[in-house]
């Protein structure tokens, strides 16, 4: 009759637990060396006992080495699995994609009207109760533009009638003062145009005939005063 198959598990009593692992450290040692050499491989067998002793071997092309190796290995083999996993992200992501985009050019068919054949009466029910839906949302939309549109022109005409009465207002205080003005300069005729003005006018043209006038008088009795005694003088 044959050995059944062992069961491992931990071994409770500390003594031999302690010896298993002496025993086993040391078969576990000599298998790793065994195969390097028959097979021609690179091995790095590092053991830490429960105390924390450490255990190691390795080849001969020492632990550093075939750690570094072991690291470029783990760096590369996780790129490309996370490469692998994100080709496979993108890949589902696209599929998913693909039918979300599918499924709304279908609906933007059925609002045009198009390939109704295939749709149930539900379907087309809940179709007709969307665009109805759709539809109100339009018209509230459009009434609300339309009223701030009437607003803003209501505002634009009330900047435009405040413009016009300023622009009024202007107006008559320049029409008014060219009435002042106006009334001035007539006020300004008349008065060069009375008598009084024009006599003070006529005056000095007047003194200057009157004075010449005199003048002349003057010397015409000069000469009568002064003609005997030139007469007298002439006969002597």
């Amino acid at each position: 009759m044959g050995r059944g198959r062992v069961q491992l598990k931990r071994i409770e009593n500390k003594i031999n637990r302690q010896v298993t692992f002496s025993k086993r450290r040391s078969g576990l040692l000599k298998k790793a060396n065994e195969i390097s050499v028959l097979c021609d491989a690179e091995v790095a067998l590092i053991v830490f006992s429960t105390k924390g002793k450490l255990f190691e071997y390795s080849t001969d092309s020492g632990m550093e080495q075939i750690l570094d190796r072991y690291e470029r290995y783990s760096y590369a083999e996780r790129v490309l699995v996370a490469t692998e996993l994100d080709q496979g992200n993108w890949s589902l992501e696209y599929t998913k994609l693909k039918a979300k985009i599918e499924i709304l050019q279908k609906n933007q068919r059925h609002f045009m009207g198009e390939d109704l054949e295939s749709m149930s009466l539900k379907e087309l029910q809940n179709l007709e109760q969307q665009l109805d839906t759709a539809l109100k949302q339009i018209k509230s939309r459009r009434n609300q533009l339309m009223y701030e549109s009437i607003a803003e022109l209501q505002k634009k005409e009330k900047a435009l009638q405040e413009q016009n009465n300023q622009l009024a207002k202007k107006l008559k205080e320049k029409e008014k003062e060219v009435a002042q003005q106006q009334i001035q300069w007539d006020q300004l005729n008349q008065d060069q145009s009375s008598p009084s003005f024009l006599l003070s006018q006529s005056l000095p043209s007047l003194n200057v005939g009157y004075e010449e006038a005199t003048k002349a008088k003057r010397k015409e009795l000069d000469l009568e005063q002064l003609e005997p005694s030139l007469r007298l003088c002439h006969l002597g």
